[in-house]
């Protein structure tokens, strides 16, 4: 089935996107919507989160995703209006536009962190009771910016590197619940994050990505992802999960790998030789 073909592989599922009223989020939930899934647009812009959510028949809810009240209330939405939810997107997020220097602005700083990292942290913890029930999935909005340096503003880089330390070590843990986690890190797409910077990446040859070529990915991992995978999205590369160069532990002294994917209370540590592949 084509992912753009308007396809109802997502008929009967509902589906909760945060940062749902421009961008990546507006884009994520206009495809399933077009794929059959009901969704409860989330954002703090209402005019057009309710323009978003008017148009793929949705519920919009205002959420600030910074306030963990705010996630609870929209998967409340979901439950109440469609019944459940199966698929939470937790993709909200804003540039920080300082660095560590004379620049830093705290007030900005907690603001960037409680939206970047504390909103997919509040989000998972708020779906989780609900994707339980029915087996649901959760895809947060990292960046490449996670998986590689970003000079040009690494405190973002910081928020993004943080959300995708949570979802891998989250994956294991939510599988047994039988709630596959997964993040998608695109390069940079055009929507408003980068309306600052878009002219000089285009000048210094930079591809910028259509929208529509990342909601693919969310659409991809939907399907495919397994847990705790991170997929990356660049121009001129299908999409797919990243695989982390030989991570330096856990090992034991003989440098096996330790499997953590267990409870360490019952069940005892056993060793996986298993090498991991560069990218």
């Amino acid at each position: 089935m084509s992912a753009r073909g308007g396809a109802v592989e997502f008929s009967g599922k509902v589906a909760l996107v945060t940062g749902a009223a421009n961008g990546i989020g507006a884009g994520v939930a206009r495809r399933l919507a077009a794929a059959g899934a009901s969704v409860v647009v989330a954002d703090v812009d209402d005019d057009r989160g309710k323009a978003v959510a008017d148009e793929v028949d949705g519920v919009f809810v205002h959420c600030d995703v910074s306030d963990p009240r705010h996630g609870e209330a929209a998967v409340t939405t979901a439950v109440e209006r469609f019944g459940g939810l199966d698929i939470a997107v937790l993709n909200a997020g804003i540039g920080t536009g300082f660095g560590l220097g004379d620049d830093f602005d705290p007030e900005r700083y907690r603001k960037v962190m409680g939206i970047n990292f504390d909103g997919v942290v509040y989000g998972v913890h708020a779906a989780l009771p609900e994707l339980k029930k029915r087996g649901g999935r959760i895809v947060a909005t990292a960046s490449m910016a996670g998986l590689m340096a970003m000079p040009m503003d690494p405190l973002y880089g910081a928020n993004k590197a943080a959300v995708v330390g949570l979802v891998r070590g989250l994956g294991p843990v939510l599988a047994t619940d039988g709630v596959t986690v997964n993040a998608v890190c695109p390069s940079f797409a055009d929507t408003a994050i980068i309306s600052g910077f878009k002219s000089a990446l285009v000048s210094s040859g930079m591809p910028v990505m259509s929208v529509d070529d990342v909601v693919d990915a969310f659409v991809a991992v939907l399907r495919d992802g397994k847990p705790g995978e991170c997929w990356f999205v660049q121009a001129g590369r299908p999409s797919a999960p990243f695989t982390f160069p030989n991570p330096p532990g856990p090992r034991t002294a003989t440098g096996e790998r330790v499997s953590i994917d267990h409870d360490p209370i019952t069940d005892p540590i056993t060793t996986d030789p298993i090498t991991t592949e560069e990218n």
